[in-house]
This record gives structure tokens, sequence and C-alpha cells, in this order.
């Protein structure tokens, strides 16, 4: 079993670039302070860095 990641969305994605709100999207965060649990990959950890500053990450 592949470890989870808690990922929650605290600033808003109004007036981000366009790949950047796709990245979010893509990983089902639509609304501030929604919370996911996705699987500990390395396409998550790279969709993580692109908008590190827009979430809170927890293992």
């Amino acid at each position: 079993m592949m470890s989870q990641l808690k990922i929650t969305l605290v600033r808003s994605h109004i007036g981000k670039l366009p790949a950047q709100r796709a990245i979010l999207n893509g990983m089902g965060l639509n609304r501030r302070y929604k919370t996911v649990e996705l699987c500990d990959t390395p396409e998550i950890r790279g969709m993580i860095r692109k908008v590190a500053h827009l979430i809170k990450v927890e293992e």
C-alpha cells in the first residue's frame, strides 16, 4: 500500500496562471480549504512542487 498525502488548498487560485489552475483542478482542489488524500507518487510530488505556495501538505 502506498502512503497517502493529505493536501489542503489554503490560498485562492484566482489570478494564478492557467497551468497552476489546471494542476489544482487535476488534484481535485477547486475551492479554498478543501482537503484531498492522494497517493504519494512522483507525479503528485511534481504537481505539489508547482503549486507549493498555494497548498499545505501533510503526510
